[in-house]
């Protein structure tokens, strides 16, 4: 169990794992900074898309608060209690709070745009990237080069996690790739984020392939000549 019990985070955020991975992983949690923080960035990122993608716009003075209740929460450190029946309600309330904020001013920027459209595209991506998180009988496939790893379906369904890349730079976009040999078809783009970032790939991954990731122009391109920045290993 300890092998693969990193990998129980999104089936224990989607409340899929049975008893005994359940109290493994609870157990597991209280000892792993890691997943704790994993978990809680699942759960903000998944619960922000939910909402964002209906309801008015916050007002002025709300949307006021709601800044300035950011910026109180990046302050607060929640500690675990030692106690295992403890943990869930710490961690739940941690990442409620975490939520509410950044779907609202999530909320608030959409409504801005008016760009609910590309909202709901988001949100039924994350939606896909969270089953095959949470499939037992996916494989995790480490990163030849940077931080996290790919996870692949059995149906070639496939999500790449992501430590650290960070927002890319202004102006340009992140962009996935399929690598069958030295053939390699776009998989789709993505802004990136700080801390755990996850995004499916457009295409089905089959064994031997490679998946990586360049910076281009946004947009992005049908042929790349930059050198990626994230590998994984073969599949």
């Amino acid at each position: 169990m300890e092998t693969g019990i990193h990998e129980l985070t999104a089936g224990f955020a989607l409340d899929v794992l049975d008893a005994d991975e359940r109290w493994a992983y609870e157990a597991h949690l209280e000892e792993c900074e890691r997943c704790r923080a994993e978990l809680t960035s699942f759960w903000e990122t998944t619960e922000a898309l939910a909402i964002a993608t209906s309801g008015p716009a916050p007002s002025l003075d709300l949307r006021g608060r709601i800044l300035t209740a950011a910026r109180v929460e990046r302050q607060v450190v929640v500690p675990l209690e030692p106690r295992r029946r403890r943990l869930a309600p710490v961690l739940g309330a941690a990442a409620a709070i975490a939520a509410v904020v950044a779907l609202a001013v999530g909320l608030w920027a959409t409504q801005l745009s008016g760009d609910l459209d590309d909202a709901r595209l988001a949100l039924e991506r994350e939606r896909q990237a969270a089953a095959v998180l949470a499939d037992p009988n996916a494989r995790t496939i480490a990163l030849e080069t940077g931080d996290g790893r790919l996870v692949v379906e059995d149906g070639g369904r496939a999500v790449l996690v992501l430590d650290g890349l960070g927002p890319a730079p202004e102006g340009k976009t992140y962009e996935l790739w399929i690598f069958e040999g030295e053939n390699a078809s776009p998989a789709g783009l993505f802004s990136g984020r700080d801390g755990l970032d996850w995004v499916g790939l457009d295409g089905a991954v089959d064994a031997g392939d490679v998946v990586a990731v360049t910076i281009e122009d946004a947009g992005g391109v049908e042929v790349s000549a930059n050198d990626p920045i994230v590998e994984s290993a073969p599949v």
